[in-house]
């Protein structure tokens, strides 16, 4: 049988509870940090976004409305019951007569009534409605997709920043070592206090560089949460950066006209515009409906009662309520016909207004393809830039690489003062930090032209 001592079996247990307390610290970090994609970020946005629950509650409205409208082509079906108490001299209108005594007097109808003719205003109405229901799910579309290029655009910053914060931290080691090393020369008498002055200089650079990197990283993910409708505190997942394959298989090469025709085929804006127009021009003809007689159909039934009150004493004989009912039943039915002759202009009015609204929406539709077109041309432009831009940062960086280790290692021997050094270091940095912008750059502006050619963004 193996005893423990004390200290062994403190030290196991020392060892158990640290372990566990590691692996539960590594669990929750695993479990803090989730991998999001482009993909999750905009499905995300799209099922937490108020501002897409909101317009989705517009296009239920308009949906209803369409609703009332059609329902508006049925005919109106409604009771009524009166009842009163008269006194002194009244008409007892269950009897037609005069009366002087106090009576309790009631009376029960059902209309009903359909108009006939409105000068098509109603079923106008109706297609209005329709179009009107199709424009909702099209502005509906069209936010979904100004939020979705918001989205990649904060999601590029927060890839870039991360690398731009890691470039920045092992900039940070190559300035701290470097500084080591100097302070040792110096100690040795083989490097003097400038030097070591103008290294403690390029530490302080390195190490202010990483804390606007770190608060551009933070800002850009605060960004990306929100637009996610998360938390302002919320740490819970990375972005999965894209690959250089992505990058190196990212089309670079695209045709502005081909790209606006396929665009203006289903393009939100464009789609909602051209609906927008559809309404106002009908939303002229149910303003001319007004000029148009107006022709109702209805009918009713009904009937009367009454009943004669006691007097100091006095009674009155009354007829049977079901006797009255019976007796005074009645029955109506007939045409309305209301004729617009004079209603202060109120109609011509109303049609001006919405030929004005229809000319105002002629000239949106158009106004939206023209910066459409704009917008794909300046797209096109920049992807074209954005590609020579990075194969010229791409040399820029590795030629700037090159030249830094071979200043390094002359520098290292001796052969090379401080001033070149860190000349050269900062010029490779920059470098790095262009071609990291520009390689990212590249990437998102390909995605814009996916997003205008209505393809899913992904990498």
């Amino acid at each position: 049988m193996k005893i423990f001592t004390s200290n062994s079996l403190m030290s196991k247990l020392t060892f158990a509870i640290t372990f566990s307390l590691v692996t539960v610290g590594l669990s929750g970090n695993l479990k803090a940090q989730e991998s999001l994609t482009i993909q999750d970020a905009i499905d995300r946005m799209l099922q937490n976004n108020l501002n897409i629950k909101q317009s989705s509650l517009n296009v239920s409205t308009a949906a209803v409305n369409l609703e009332q409208s059609k329902a508006a082509l049925y005919p109106s079906l409604n009771g009524t019951i009166d009842n009163s108490l008269n006194y002194g001299r009244s008409l007892n209108a269950a009897t037609n007569t005069l009366v002087t005594q106090n009576f309790y007097s009631g009376d029960g109808s059902l209309n009903a009534q359909v108009d006939v003719f409105v000068g098509f205003s109603k079923i106008n109405q109706i297609r209005q409605n329709k179009i009107l229901l199709e424009a909702g799910n099209s502005n509906l579309d069209k936010m979904k997709n100004d939020l979705i290029l918001q989205v990649v655009t904060a999601y590029f910053q927060v890839v870039f920043n991360t690398d731009l914060l890691k470039a920045s931290k092992e900039q940070l080691l190559v300035a701290q070592e470097t500084q080591r090393r100097e302070q040792t020369l110096l100690e040795a008498g083989n490097k003097t206090l400038a030097d070591i002055s103008q290294a403690k200089a390029q530490t302080a650079t390195a190490e202010l560089n990483v804390t606007n990197a770190q608060n551009q990283l933070t800002i850009s993910y605060l960004t990306l949460s929100q637009l996610m409708e998360m938390r302002a505190d919320d740490n819970s997942y990375v972005v999965v950066k894209p690959t250089i394959q992505d990058i190196a298989q990212a089309q670079k090469n695209y045709d502005a006209n081909d790209v606006y025709n396929t665009s203006l085929s289903f393009f939100p804006d464009i789609k909602l515009a051209q609906l927008n127009r559809q309404a106002a021009e009908k939303a002229v003809l149910v303003a001319k409906g007004a000029y148009y007689p107006k022709v109702t159909f209805g009918g009713g039934l009904g009937s009367r009662y009454s009943y004669l009150m006691a007097t100091k004493g006095v009674s009155f004989p009354n007829m049977h309520f079901s006797d009255q009912i019976s007796n005074n039943f009645y029955q109506n039915v007939g045409f309305t016909v209301q004729i617009p002759i004079f209603n202060g202009l109120q109609v011509r009015s109303n049609v001006k207004r919405a030929k004005i609204s229809y000319e105002t929406s002629k000239v949106s539709e158009q106004l939206a393809k023209n910066n459409l077109n704009k917008v794909i041309a300046q797209a096109v432009a920049d992807l074209r830039a954005a590609d020579s831009r990075y194969k010229s940062n791409e040399n820029t960086f590795n030629a700037q690489k090159d030249a830094f280790n071979v200043i390094e290692q002359r520098y290292n021997v001796g052969l090379v003062n401080s001033l070149d050094y860190n000349t050269s270091r900062t010029n490779r940095n920059k470098a790095e930090v262009d071609y990291i912008q520009s390689k990212y750059d590249l990437l998102f502006k390909s995605k814009v032209i996916d997003y205008y050619l209505g393809k899913q963004i992904t990498f």
